[in-house]
């Protein structure tokens, strides 16, 4: 990796990012809370003192463009990009008496649209809650998507990049050229946000609200200006709204555009993916509504809003609650976990495995099986009538394996340093999923992660960047070759 070309990238991201800490201090002004300009503004310098340094240090070198990136340095960027967002993040925390770790834990949550706050309380400015909707919708794009859509440093290289940072089973082109395929997405991203705030605000959400709380369903994170999330706002219109809006966040971006922009509403359906994502949702959510309405007897309009509202919210990794999850029957929670693990659409804002992994390993087993039967068999693995290459597959299969080993080592230790195999098991799904609340009393719906052992928040912390990269990142890493600077 050529250092020159890194120090490049970050000074101009590092420079845009510090402009966008900026734009807290208009709501700052707007609701005169002056005392919460300092923070914004401190951490604006302090981005640009950075890459300023970086520009002056490395002036003689600075490459032009990044037009003939290296695929082990896009890698990089993109990995170094998200950790140096979370940083940058939490610096105006430190002003509002949170800790180090504290501090990085919310940015870095807030960046990775896992939603796990460690705010316990409705005590803070509004600036604050706009920064952490903000960080939350930068993230469910992706800042490197965003970057590429605006400067022109990043429109040829951006491709490296790009799928390095929204990873999935297959490569999909949404336009011709990378840098179309971004503003495209970018703009459809707040086009609906901007639709979301309105029809909130219609159905009686504070405007501030319905815009903070549209930043953070559209990016499938879960953040609310609310202390009790959704549940909060006592409306089932809200409720129903932000349902809608986290379907779909959990849709493939690619077939959002062909929906949106050319009306291709038969090209969702005709997607295996999205037919495998609605018939899971609304599996999970009958069984869930059936076991609120024969064990817990809640009334069938109630077993139905919050069963569609919890399982969308789950199985995106949104993480917003419109009711306390945690007091339903034990069944209902073991199918709300289940679908922890299922994930929405590949190329999505939403976390998790995906949904279009899951399907290539029932195909996988199935062909298998069928192999079995038929050992000279040539049998082909196809999704969408397209044949999948067995790199595809293989790294399907790895990446599964992974991220439940991941998961088991994180288990371990957070249960250890809880003493409490709930949070250790809830906690650690929730963040490498990108989920944000968990299961039990500590870290549920209605509460927070403050309580929990430093340790605790490091590695989930570590999970959530792992969990938002989908491991291949964070994978090559290991490879020495990898780590040649020149």
């Amino acid at each position: 990796m050529r250092i020159n070309y890194l120090a490049f990238a970050f000074q101009i991201i590092l420079r845009n990012f510090g402009f966008m800490a900026l734009t807290p201090v208009f709501f700052a002004v707007f609701y005169k809370e002056y005392s919460s300009i300092l923070p914004f503004v401190v951490t604006f310098a302090i981005t640009i003192l950075i890459s300023f340094t970086l520009k002056i240090l490395f002036s003689k070198s600075t490459p032009e463009n990044l037009n003939d990136i290296k695929k082990s340095e896009g890698l990089f960027i993109v990995s170094a990009s998200w950790i140096l967002g979370g940083i940058i993040a939490s610096l105006p925390y430190l002003f509002y008496g949170m800790g180090l770790i504290d501090a990085f834990f919310e940015a870095s949550s807030g960046i990775t649209t896992t939603g796990a706050s460690i705010c316990s309380g409705i005590d803070y400015p509004k600036s604050i809650y706009f920064w952490r909707a903000l960080t939350q919708w930068l993230g469910g794009m992706g800042i490197i998507v965003l970057f590429i859509a605006i400067l022109p440093q990043f429109a040829v290289a951006g491709r490296q990049m790009f799928f390095a940072e929204s990873p999935g089973p297959t490569e999909e082109k949404f336009t011709p050229r990378i840098r179309s395929t971004a503003t495209a997405l970018w703009k459809i991203y707040t086009g609906l946000t901007l639709l979301e705030t309105i029809l909130l605000k219609l159905a009686g959400m504070p405007l501030f609200d319905a815009f903070c709380n549209s930043l953070s369903t559209l990016s499938a994170g879960g953040f609310s200006t609310n202390a009790h999330s959704t549940f909060g706002y006592h409306s089932y219109p809200i409720t129903w709204i932000i349902l809608i809006f986290m379907v779909i966040a959990g849709i493939n971006f690619n077939l959002q555009y062909k929906a949106i922009t050319r009306f291709e509403i038969s090209a969702l359906f005709k997607n295996e993916e999205f037919r495998a994502y609605i018939s899971i949702f609304l599996g999970i959510s009958a069984l869930v509504a059936i076991s609120l309405f024969l064990n817990d007897k809640q009334d069938i309009f109630y077993s139905i809003t919050h069963s569609l509202y919890q399982t969308i919210s789950i199985m995106t990794s949104t993480g917003s609650a419109s009711v306390d999850y945690t007091e339903w029957n034990f069944t209902t929670k073991v199918l709300l976990f289940i679908a922890a693990f299922t994930g929405g659409c590949a190329s999505s804002a939403s976390g998790g495995i995906k949904i279009a992994r899951w399907v290539l390993i029932g195909k996988i087993m199935s062909t298998e099986v069928k192999k079995i039967l038929h050992p000279n068999a040539v049998i082909n693995v196809k999704m969408d009538n397209n044949i999948i290459s067995r790199e595809i597959l293989s790294q399907t299969v790895m990446f599964i394996s992974f991220y439940i080993a991941l998961i088991a080592v994180s288990v371990v230790i957070v249960a250890i340093l809880e003493q409490s195999i709930v949070v250790g098991i809830s906690g650690s799904v929730s963040a490498i999923g990108n989920i944000g609340p968990g299961f039990g009393q500590t870290i549920g719906p209605m509460s927070s992660y403050e309580t929990l052992h430093p340790l605790s928040k490091l590695v989930l912390i570590f999970d959530m960047y792992v969990g938002r990269l989908e491991l291949i990142p964070f994978l090559v890493m290991f490879e020495k070759d990898f780590w040649t600077f020149k």
